[in-house]
């Protein structure tokens, strides 16, 4: 994010911001550069989904996976690909100790009645 934008939000580099809109929230590190014009951030994609809370809708990705707050909406029913590559969303500083990362370990699974504990 530009400079501007991270002075009005209290934000310095290298801080946690909470990156947010209407269908998801995910933890970012900050990186302040001038290559960005105000009102714009960029978030590089390749992040792991690592819900904090596993199954619940909008719940906090911990490792920054931009795809849970766009849209899952093709652009047509020609070529299916993703909509936009833009997404409005709101940055804040993450002001708790950021949360584990969970998303290497696989998911929880369930043993079956009789199945032995692994």
């Amino acid at each position: 994010m530009c400079e501007q934008d991270a002075r009005a939000r209290g934000l310095k580099a290298g801080d946690i911001a909470r990156v947010f809109n209407d269908r998801g929230q995910v933890l970012a590190g900050v990186v302040i550069s001038a290559d960005y014009v105000p009102g714009v951030i960029r978030i590089h994609e390749g992040a792991w989904y690592s819900p904090q809370k596993g199954g619940k809708a909008g719940t906090l990705c911990t490792y920054g996976d931009p795809n849970v707050l766009s849209a899952d909406v093709a652009t047509s029913q020609l070529a299916q690909g993703p909509s936009a590559h833009t997404v409005l969303v709101e940055v804040e500083r993450y002001q708790p100790q950021a949360p584990d990362v969970t998303g290497f370990g696989g998911p929880d699974t369930v043993k079956e009645e009789g199945e032995n504990a692994a």
